[in-house]
């Protein structure tokens, strides 16, 4: 103790005992954040939390729903049944159509001809499902006269029920061959029926490549000479540049391929005087202009050459 009574204290120590303070950083450390992100990391978290406070109320509803859609639509598509979907919607809309007063209760046809009811009914996709409101009268009138039988057709709707058609069909003219084909065309040349109904055996036949565009004319022509129409089974057109005839008994007749007309009155002319079409012969060749040149049959060659041999003069000293 020191002479005031007091204890003695350290050197150096002038006041209570204090535990260690906190330290000054040196000047320049931890300028920086102790963390930065070097990647966009942190800008993408921005937009999203950015987006999710500003989306509409029942974007994640209805986000999810158009993905369901989508994916009932690839699945539609990839599998091939998207005709069949489309079917059955235009059903359910036309039953419900249907089942408000737009049934169609009477249907009209005008000028059908070849075609029946049912079938100008299903060229233009009328059926007995089909309601009057979601009838595409513009579609239907196309899909008529994409068919070849119909030259033109009109369609009208007339509400609540009735549908009005009226079609001009195109008229059969002949028959046309071609590769062993045969079909029913119109004057036109449209091929109507690729394939020869009973009714139709009766129609002109026409062959050859390009006939069929060409043969109204040909025809037109040939009728003028009656004498030659009447033993015609059909006509040939060669090379797409002149024509033949095939007679009924089997006779060709090769026709030149400039002034026809001529020939055929030439050809009338002489079967009227000598029965040329009952003669034995095979072909007549009427190609050179100053000419006319007949191919008598095989049968009819050798008789004609035994009848020569008889008219040879015999030799003297011959028995």
């Amino acid at each position: 103790m020191d002479g005031g009574g007091r204890l003695p204290r350290s050197v150096g120590r002038t006041g209570p005992q204090a535990g260690p303070g906190p330290r000054t950083p040196a000047p320049g450390l931890f300028r920086r954040p102790l963390f930065r992100s070097v990647s966009h990391n942190a800008a993408v978290h921005r937009w999203i939390a950015w987006l999710e406070r500003r989306r509409p109320r029942g974007f994640g509803l209805s986000a999810t729903a158009v993905l369901l859609v989508g994916a009932t639509v690839f699945g539609v598509v990839k599998g091939g049944h998207t005709d069949d979907v489309l079917g059955a919607l235009s059903d359910a809309r036309n039953a419900a159509a249907n089942s408000v007063g737009f049934r169609i209760t009477s249907v009209a046809i005008s000028g059908r001809k070849q075609l029946t009811q049912d079938e100008v009914l299903a060229i233009g996709g009328v059926n007995g499902r089909s309601s009057l409101l979601f009838l595409n009268a513009a579609a239907a009138r196309d899909k008529l006269k994409a068919d070849p039988w119909i030259a033109d057709a009109t369609v009208q709707k007339l509400y609540p029920g009735r549908l009005q058609i009226d079609i001009t069909e195109r008229a059969p003219f002949a028959l046309w061959q071609e590769n062993g084909r045969v079909s029913v065309i119109a004057e036109d040349g449209t091929v109507l029926e690729p394939y020869v109904a009973r009714r139709f055996v009766k129609l002109p036949l026409v062959v050859g490549k390009g006939a069929e565009t060409r043969a109204r004319e040909f025809l037109d022509l040939l009728a003028k000479y009656p004498q030659v129409r009447s033993a015609v089974k059909a006509v040939v057109f060669v090379g797409e540049r002149r024509w033949n005839l095939r007679l009924a008994d089997g006779i060709d007749v090769r026709l030149p391929e400039t002034d026809v007309e001529k020939a055929l009155a030439t050809l009338s002319k002489m079967d009227k005087e000598t029965g040329l079409f009952s003669r034995d012969i095979t072909a007549i060749d009427m190609r050179l202009p100053d000419r006319l040149t007949v191919r008598l049959s095989e049968g009819a060659a050798k008789a004609r050459d035994e009848l020569l041999k008889d008219k040879k003069p015999k030799k003297a000293g011959s028995a």
